[in-house]
């Protein structure tokens, strides 16, 4: 049961909508993708695990969404209550949409929405610490580097972290 609106995102041609059961074909493809299992996890997951962990059936601790950009589904974003005021973020886009600036584009636009609608401050992301363009892309959106995680449970990480004043946005 969700305890609040699961909106949907838009600004220009990016738009993040709440997935849906209509998006577990997708989803498992995405997530069949070496490309894209390579950092989320290591391996390739069942359609029953995709439907678990990324069609919404985990609202309202987590909240998914498909990235979208001019009408065309790109990638994925995630966040997750961690405690009050803070959560996590998880995102990913399909190769071809890599390094267009939509990644840094897609977590403010969320990021912007948990400082206004849900008064969150302090997110934290857990890129690979081998994913440069992962740590690249969230320091573009205002992340900055904690700490180096080595014993992440899905490999050495880098805990990376936004605190932000609710009155500031963006």
């Amino acid at each position: 049961m969700i305890d609040h609106p699961h909106p949907v995102l838009e600004e220009d041609a990016l738009r993040m909508r709440p997935s849906t059961e209509d998006d577990l074909a997708r989803l498992e493809r995405w997530f069949a993708d070496p490309e894209v299992y390579r950092w989320w996890g290591g391996r390739p997951l069942t359609r029953e695990a995709v439907a678990a962990k990324y069609i919404g059936r985990r609202c309202p601790m987590v909240e998914s969404f498909i990235v979208e950009f001019t009408g065309q589904p790109i990638g994925y974003i995630q966040y997750h209550l961690e405690g009050p005021g803070d959560a996590g973020l998880d995102m990913m886009l399909l190769p071809e949409f890599r390094d267009r600036g939509l990644g840094p584009r897609a977590a403010r636009m969320l990021l912007a929405h948990l400082a206004s609608a849900r008064g969150w401050t302090d997110i934290t992301v857990d890129p690979a610490i081998d994913n440069a363009r992962a740590i690249r892309g969230w320091e573009k959106a205002g992340f900055v580097i904690e700490r180096e995680w080595p014993d992440h449970p899905d490999g050495p990480a880098l805990l990376m972290r936004l605190r932000r004043s609710v009155n500031r946005v963006r």
